[in-house]
């Protein structure tokens, strides 16, 4: 089932090195707005207008990438992870799911690690 959205997380990214992979698979992206510690652009795809949001740091060394659209090339998170970490070699976090704020902490804190190592669940306590 395809996500409404797609967020991963990856760890020490260059945001530029994103920003192209990003425009290569999805088409170029509007200047980018700084708003606090965010930033947004715009994606012009194929598929529509698609909204990026990139949050440095967002927790410790990793840095969010959120994309606010079902019209990605991505069903889901770990799809997107594992185009990410292919096009970027930087190890990339992210949800096993769809996650909502009813799940109880001990679910929102089980994730899917992809890096060299190959992908594995495991447990990342976020706050």
């Amino acid at each position: 089932m395809r996500q409404p959205d797609i967020e991963i997380y990856l760890k020490d990214a260059d945001h530029n090195a994103i920003a192209s992979w990003l425009s290569a698979v999805l088409g170029p992206c509007s200047e980018w707005r700084q708003q606090g510690q965010t930033y947004k652009c715009d994606i012009d795809s194929a598929a529509g207008v698609i909204p990026l949001t990139w949050l440095p740091k967002a927790v410790g060394k990793w840095s969010s990438l959120y994309l606010e659209s079902d019209s990605t090339p991505w069903a889901d998170d770990l799809a997107c992870a594992r185009a990410a970490f292919a096009a970027l070699g930087v190890e990339i976090r992210c949800a096993p799911g769809g996650w909502s704020e009813e799940e109880s902490e001990e679910t929102a804190d089980r994730w899917i690690r992809v890096s060299a190592d190959g992908e594995e669940e495991i447990t990342w306590h976020t706050s």
